[in-house]
């Protein structure tokens, strides 16, 4: 009952969230603000997942690979189509639920804590646009960037991975990378990063926005926050996969 409790108070709280602004130019400051904290500083982050996912795919695919009559070119076209289908779209919203959407539902929980919310609803400011739907056009701006970022930064790693040590050479790992390439998957990579920034956002916030209680409970909601939204992505990137690909 709690589960159908959260979802619909959810969905009536998404309508509050995405109604006409009331001061344009205060909302653009703080979505260039959010698109800022939310990309640039996720950056580092991003980037370093990205290589050792790359990396890792091309070994692990090498090792498969050994004594098999598959060609060896074909471990680019692997690590290519597997990065930007599936590994890029879905570790790196994993990995900024954690790191981005604790934040916000920290911040926003301090801010319900603190009664800062209850003073600007006071004053007759719907709080919910005003402090959550920069967030979230910022994420939808940004995200699919760094989704973009991390999937040529992959496979990059995969070449670091396997033409220095020998596992493969340049030649064929260029060519695996040229065959076979299928546009259609890269607009399936920015529909997943699309949906799972507003999963990742919305979800995060509203977490933070209805928090209760003190600083134990605040702790709850953010780590609820990154365990719902994880649960969340898993579950859409499968259901996408299933839509995208029948």
């Amino acid at each position: 009952m709690r589960l159908f409790h959260h979802f619909g108070n959810y969905v009536i709280w998404l309508g509050q969230v995405f109604r006409k602004p009331e001061n344009l130019r205060m909302y653009w400051k703080e979505t260039l603000r959010q698109m800022e904290s939310i990309g640039i500083g996720s950056l580092i982050i991003v980037g370093l997942i990205a290589v050792f996912i790359g990396a890792v795919t091309a070994v692990q695919f090498s090792y498969q690979m050994e004594g098999s009559l598959i060609p060896r070119y074909y471990i680019g076209y692997i690590v290519r189509d597997m990065t930007i289908i599936e590994l890029a779209p879905t570790f790196s919203c994993m990995v900024l639920a954690g790191k981005v959407g604790s934040s916000l539902a920290s911040e926003l929980g301090g801010m319900r804590q603190k009664e800062h919310i209850d003073a600007m609803e006071i004053m007759g400011v719907n709080t919910a646009a005003f402090l959550v739907q920069p967030k979230i056009i910022a994420a939808i701006v940004v995200v699919p960037m760094l989704v973009c970022l991390a999937a040529g930064i992959s496979i990059v790693g995969g070449y670091m991975a396997s033409v220095p040590t020998g596992l493969f050479s340049n030649e064929e790992y260029i060519q695996g990378l040229r065959s076979f390439f299928v546009p259609y998957n890269i607009t399936m990579m920015f529909v997943k990063s699309l949906v799972f920034s507003f999963i990742l956002t919305s979800v995060s916030c509203y977490q933070g926005y209805f928090v209760k209680g003190g600083s134990i409970e605040l702790g709850k909601a953010s780590t609820q926050a990154v365990v719902v939204s994880n649960i969340l992505i898993l579950l859409s990137d499968y259901v996408i996969a299933m839509l995208m690909t029948a």
